[in-house]
């Protein structure tokens, strides 16, 4: 076990043998989970913004109509 302290501004340092197993690099993102007491931090390497773009589509997309069909469809799923 690694400890550090927390900065008057909340700011804590991942240790360097951390942040080389996690392969992260200076400007990567973390997401802090808390479960219970406990909290995790993982790297947050893609998100779904980061796929905006990469599916092709043919024409353009009505996505009023995309997410009342969501909805239904879920609403089905769970007896609605």
């Amino acid at each position: 076990m690694t400890l550090v302290r927390v900065s008057t501004r909340g700011r804590v340092t991942i240790p360097k043998e951390i942040r080389e197993k996690l392969q992260l690099e200076k400007g990567d993102r973390v997401a802090f989970v808390r479960i219970g007491d406990e909290v995790y931090m993982q790297p947050v390497k893609d998100t779904l913004l980061d796929k905006m773009g990469t599916i092709p589509v043919d024409g353009p997309q009505d996505f009023d109509k995309i997410r009342e069909e969501t909805k239904r469809s879920r609403g089905e799923r769970r007896g609605n």
